[in-house]
């Protein structure tokens, strides 16, 4: 009989399976081999051991990191992984890590902040699941960035757990026909009107438009506008009502978003669109021996595609 093997977890340090405790009880001794950290082997009082551990008492307990076939095992939850994550991050940010991300600040990072959530746009846009977890990835690296460098400030100071935290409470708060079973909602819309009065209440907010970016994207922040006082009651008839460009496009808007739909995207699928229209054109007029950088009217209307 071949001694009991208890695979830990690098992610959860000093945890230990229930079921391994019955034989960490009952063995006369416990190693641990190569894969387990030292700190880890001392802690459990393991005795270290070579690669080779064969020759063990079959009474004994061997504790490793590796997987290991009809072993008892560390069960990890669901997001272990993160773990790992914000272990790369607080390595690259530390002394002997990388000197780029090293100067980095929250201010720096912006552009890349803006860059990576447009990536994942288009990757939801296109329907590629691949480039979707890819680039939410590396909305994840912003999250995880930007946590890092704030857990450095002088004033102010936060980690990654006390943005987990926060949020965890905010989704708890907000759905209290979830977890506290005070509430009843019965569809989606329902919900969102009750998390925008949670919402409200929770920030003291005394402007139904507090709270809206207006650093997003023309068209989004006319929608969300829209959005919101819609909900608080205002009559269409004082959107603006100006000739100026700003004023027709704000009214577009309005119109499309209070029929229901989503003039951001609406607006970003014409204009995919028009520009795959553009480059049909252009190889086609390529085709024909055109320059494509320098087609005239004409040219462009003979080749432009039915």
């Amino acid at each position: 009989m071949a001694a009991t093997v208890i695979v830990l977890s690098r992610r959860l340090g000093a945890v230990l399976p229930a079921a391994a405790l019955p034989a960490l009880r009952a063995a006369p001794a416990v190693y641990a081999a190569p894969s387990v950290p030292e700190e880890l082997a001392r802690a459990a009082g393991a005795e270290p051991v070579g690669e080779d551990a064969g020759d063990l008492p079959a009474d004994a307990v061997l504790l490793t990191c590796e997987p290991t076939a009809d072993a008892v095992a560390v069960p990890e939850p669901e997001g272990a992984a993160l773990l790992d994550a914000v272990a790369v991050m607080d390595r690259l940010r530390s002394p002997g890590g990388c000197p780029w991300d090293a100067e980095q600040t929250h201010e720096s990072l912006l552009q890349y902040l803006v860059e990576e959530c447009y990536e994942l746009y288009q990757a939801i846009e296109d329907g590629d699941r691949a480039d979707m977890r890819e680039e939410l990835g590396d909305v994840l690296l912003q999250v995880l960035f930007h946590a890092r460098v704030a857990q450095e400030a002088a004033e102010g100071a936060f980690d990654v757990d006390a943005v987990a935290d926060g949020l965890v409470a905010k989704l708890v708060g907000r759905h209290p026909h979830v977890f506290a079973g005070s509430e009843r909602i019965e569809t989606a819309t329902a919900q969102e009107g009750r998390w925008e009065e949670l919402k409200r209440a929770e920030k003291q907010r005394s402007s139904s438009v507090d709270g809206v970016p207006l650093g997003q994207p023309a068209v989004a922040l006319a929608a969300k506008l829209v959005s919101r006082t819609a909900r608080a009651g205002l009559p269409e008839d004082l959107l603006p009502a100006g000739d100026g460009v700003g004023e027709e496009l704000f009214r577009q808007v309005a119109r499309a978003k209070l029929g229901g739909a989503d003039p951001e995207a609406e607006l970003r699928t014409a204009a995919r669109a028009f520009a795959e229209r553009v480059r049909a054109a252009e190889r086609s007029a390529a085709a024909e021996g055109a320059d494509p950088h320098a087609l005239d009217p004409e040219t462009w209307r003979r080749a432009w595609p039915a």
